[in-house]
């Protein structure tokens, strides 16, 4: 592991959530409808647990494997010869990628989307929901970073930027802070912006289903998922999904057991039924 990897982490974490924190007091793009206590708390909860569960289950997590693979000549980058720089820029695309990748198969899979949909089930839409995924799901998806990294045999330096870049972006694109659109025009042809990934946490099923980037926006419009805009302004679209819209749904307890209350409704990619989204 590299020596200052955890306070490199926990200092970008705590800057970014303050930052957009007061952005989103001092230019919200949206109005807040739900006391920031009621979400917060319990989303932030749901960190804690995750960060617990982590460190339970993993012995060995992204950049220490990273670091592992380096000394023991693991995967691809330390087998073939290449500049240390470019093995750098292929790897943080090749986990972005990934991470991508692995997003469209949480909403294209029931059992995944049930995890995934705790994600997608905040009422509201700030930096703390970009915190907010279900222990399962952040387990599963350590597993798929980890299992990249160990075919990929990227710079452990690469990992620890790209974990860097993708906490700090996930903050940044869920956050309720108004950027001009000539401004967001510019910015979302290099990052996903919050106007961009707003789109996702709609309630139609269709805009659901696009922009699934959370640090690069060209997957998106590689791959046919990108949507500019909401069919509703971003002011009065409506943000979640049709179930589980009550703030009782918000607490940490129901957080939790989600995954196995209702059904796994509409959501899921190709699983859509022909009258709805109408």
């Amino acid at each position: 592991m590299l020596p200052a990897e955890p306070l490199i982490r926990m200092g970008f974490f705590l800057g970014i959530l303050i930052a957009m924190a007061l952005w989103e007091v001092a230019s919200p793009r949206r109005r807040r409808e739900i006391p920031r206590v009621i979400r917060w708390s319990n989303n932030l909860g749901v960190v804690v647990i995750d960060t617990i569960l982590v460190r339970l289950f993993f012995p060995v997590l992204a950049v220490e494997l990273a670091a592992m693979s380096e000394t023991q000549g693991w995967g691809l980058f330390n087998i073939i010869e290449i500049p240390t720089w470019i093995a750098l820029v292929i790897s943080v695309l090749a986990l972005d990628l990934a991470i991508y990748l692995q997003h469209v198969m949480f909403h294209a899979v029931p059992a995944l989307w049930r995890l995934h949909r705790m994600h997608h089930s905040d009422l509201e839409f700030d930096v703390s929901t970009g915190l907010r995924f279900h222990p399962v799901e952040i387990l599963l998806s350590m597993g798929i970073k980890l299992a990249v990294i160990a075919a990929l045999g990227p710079p452990a330096i690469a990992v620890l930027l790209f974990e860097v870049l993708l906490n700090a972006t996930s903050m940044f694109n869920h956050s309720n802070i108004r950027i001009p659109s000539g401004i967001d025009r510019f910015l979302r042809l290099i990052v996903v912006t919050p106007d961009m990934h707003r789109v996702h946490h709609s309630i139609h099923p269709s805009e659901t289903n696009s922009n699934f980037g959370f640090n690069l926006p060209w997957w998106d419009r590689l791959l046919g998922t990108y949507q500019a805009q909401p069919r509703d302004d971003h002011e009065s679209m409506a943000i979640g999904i049709e179930q589980f819209r009550t703030r009782r749904d918000l607490w940490l307890d129901r957080l939790l057991i989600q995954p196995l209350r209702g059904k796994a409704s509409g959501y899921p990619i190709n699983r859509k039924k022909p009258d709805q989204d109408r």
